[in-house]
């Protein structure tokens, strides 16, 4: 596994790191906790030294799980987790209240079993807080030296510009994959001007470019995906043809679709570490390979002339989700 600089912040990361969130909360029941324990310990011996987690996953579980997992070798990885919930809890709405930040980060360094903090994130952007305030609240722990790096999740070009003013944006943390593109309009530019990695979650459409989901698959009834409007029946029968390009493309390579959806993300910029996430070991070890996997020149062309013969249908979140988002 080789590594990557976020932006200009010399903060060093692996090329794919752990999205950890469904190791605890939205796609299902949570995991067993000594599996959860194998798979992130594995996800280490592999390479994977860039971990993802958030106060709202659980909440507060996941940051825990990770605490005890990566303990015996905190000094090698860089935990990211993120503030931004009351109590931690998306339902209840937004907030980046300074004394808010403050409160989360003395719980989370103990979740975490840390005294810093490597990348913190406002998860989103708080319309009734300015992002200089919480870009101002962050620096100040920076200085203090429980937090390392600031970064921004979901938040639009204008916000990302006005955080970074204040103190600089190491990382966006937002959704962007060969089913989400919007990123490469308005944000990829932004961040390529100020110097900002770019850290995608759901680089696998929430799971759907694996392959394995289809108009038939049934979710748990506590999955995420179930509200999902992209993932309607017919939505899923509709998109499958994307799924279809990343078939015939990882036949050719003798890969998976999901490496190749991670090889083109890998692709895109230098900056770009995806965060992939997943409860099995053997479908960690499969994202993994992707990184051995390069797509060249016309192969990169051949996805994006296939691809763009396809609309996706269905909106990326039901609306009350959407409305928080690109903000």
């Amino acid at each position: 596994m080789k590594t990557r600089i976020l932006g200009n912040s010399g903060l060093e990361v692996s090329e794919l790191g752990l999205g950890c969130m469904g190791l605890s909360f939205g796609y299902g029941p949570a995991a067993d906790k000594k599996e959860a324990v194998k798979l992130l310990h594995t996800a280490f011996d592999s390479g994977v030294i860039f971990f993802d987690t958030a106060e709202a996953y659980g909440p507060y579980t996941n940051e825990e799980l990770l605490g005890e997992a990566l303990e015996p070798f905190r000094k090698e990885v860089v935990i990211a987790t993120k503030f931004g919930f009351k109590d931690g809890r998306p339902d209840l709405g937004m907030d980046s209240r300074p004394e808010n930040i403050i409160s989360f980060v003395e719980a989370s360094l103990r979740r975490l079993k840390t005294d810093v903090i490597d990348l913190l994130y406002q998860h989103r952007v708080d319309p009734d807080v300015p992002v200089e305030e919480a870009a101002g609240t962050v620096k100040d722990l920076i200085r203090q030296g429980k937090v390392k790096h600031f970064g921004l999740s979901e938040a639009g070009a204008e916000t990302i510009r006005r955080a970074h003013a204040v103190q600089p944006v190491t990382a966006l943390q937002s959704e962007y994959s060969l089913w989400w593109r919007e990123p490469e309009a308005d944000i990829l530019p932004v961040l390529e001007e100020l110097g900002i990695g770019f850290v995608p979650f759901s680089p696998l459409g929430k799971g759907f470019l694996t392959g394995a989901i289809n108009e038939n698959t049934q979710f748990d009834a506590t999955d995420f995906r179930n509200i999902v409007p992209r993932f309607s029946e017919d939505n899923r029968k509709a998109n499958h043809r994307l799924v279809e390009v990343l078939q015939k493309i990882a036949s050719e390579k003798e890969a998976s679709p999901a490496q190749i959806a991670l090889a083109w993300l890998l692709a895109q910029k230098p900056w770009i570490a995806p965060i992939p996430g997943t409860t099995k070991i053997h479908r960690l070890q499969e994202n993994i390979g992707a990184v051995s996997i390069e797509l060249n020149a016309e192969e990169l062309k051949n996805i994006e002339v296939e691809a763009s013969k396809i609309t996706i249908t269905g909106a990326r979140y039901p609306e009350h989700l959407q409305k928080r988002v690109g903000k």
